[in-house]
């Protein structure tokens, strides 16, 4: 028997064993194969050579001699609030169960990073893609689709895969009344509530808003277009806006923040402006914390139901029905 040769065996080495092209090889051993309609036969010949030369075969490779990888992926916006935080936990649990191998990774609402996150993703040859409060969920989808993998929207819809979100709208239009009626046993009256949070172009937002709307027409009143703060989420801008902002001669009387991130700008805005404790405004947050009831009186919550979401999510993925729909999960008030 002759020793294996203890030269670092390279890509070429492999293309000239095997008789295929070096970039052929990289593809096979990469896990993107598929994509080049390279034929498995090819790709398995390869990846047996490469592991009998001693050559160090990625876990993509290995993938090839599975009939389905098991690993199932998601991309999420943040880590940083609970809606989200439980999102990731219950989508681990729920994945575990059914014997899938979950990867999770944080895209920043960064639309190129969600893109780069997906193609990686594809890489490791998932069965699904969950897209969670993704900016670009129809790119996503396409690329998804192009690997033979489905797709998922959770959070944020899309177009061209099946959604499952929460129903903005009524959740909002609750939540603006609740706010509204505290208001007015505070200042025996009825007055219009400011918004802050949010992404214009946002679907979660839009909805959220015309609740807000809705619910304000309903009571006699009109919102006014200087009392919606709708730039982003990040706790800092959302201060730093309100800071610019000029209130009018009475001060800000209630306000909707649509969400807990916000929420932090909004309560370092007041306690800036001296309204803390009993001179807080009445408000509620689009959102769920239960340390939220320490920062002061009058603060409602809606409590979005992520494990229904996620039975929604995995009874689509079981059924393996990736027909185009839009499930909307009634939240809670709290």
């Amino acid at each position: 028997m002759h020793a294996r040769n203890t030269k670092k065996i390279t890509i070429y080495d492999l293309a000239e064993l095997t008789g295929v092209s070096a970039s052929a090889v990289s593809a096979i051993l990469n896990g993107t194969w598929k994509k080049r309609r390279i034929s498995a036969k090819l790709a398995e010949k390869v990846t047996q050579i490469a592991q009998e030369q001693g050559y160090a075969v990625n876990r993509q490779a290995s993938l090839l001699r599975k009939e389905k990888s098991r690993v199932i992926g998601m991309i999420v916006p943040k880590y940083d609030n609970r809606y989200f935080g439980s999102i990731v936990e219950k989508f681990e649990e729920m994945a575990r169960e059914r014997g899938l191998f979950p990867i999770i990774t944080c895209t920043r609402r960064n639309p190129d990073l969600e893109l780069d996150a997906v193609r990686t993703l594809l890489s490791w040859q998932v069965e699904w893609v969950i897209a969670t409060g993704a900016t670009r969920a129809d790119e996503i989808s396409k690329l998804c689709t192009q690997a033979g993998v489905h797709t998922l929207n959770l959070d944020l819809p899309g177009t061209l895969a099946p959604s499952v979100i929460s129903d903005n709208y009524d959740g909002a239009k609750l939540l603006t009344e609740r706010i509204l009626i505290n208001t007015q046993k505070r200042f025996g009256k009825k007055i219009p509530l400011t918004f802050v949070g949010g992404r214009r172009n946002d679907h979660n937002t839009r909805e959220r808003l015309r609740g807000f709307r809705d619910a304000h027409q309903e009571a006699g009143l009109v919102v006014c277009a200087k009392s919606i703060f709708i730039d982003g989420y990040s706790p800092k801008h959302v201060q730093e806006t309100l800071t610019a902002f000029t209130p009018p001669e009475n001060g800000v009387y209630g306000l909707f923040v649509n969400s807990t991130i916000s929420l932090e700008g909004v309560v370092k805005w007041l306690a800036a402006r001296g309204q803390t404790g009993e001179r807080q405004p009445p408000m509620g947050c689009f959102d769920w914390d239960p340390f939220v009831p320490l920062l002061g009186h009058d603060i409602d919550m809606v409590r979005q139901d992520v494990p229904a979401m996620l039975e929604a999510v995995f009874s689509i993925i079981d059924s393996g029905d990736a027909k185009i729909q839009c499930i909307e999960i009634p939240p809670t008030l709290s």
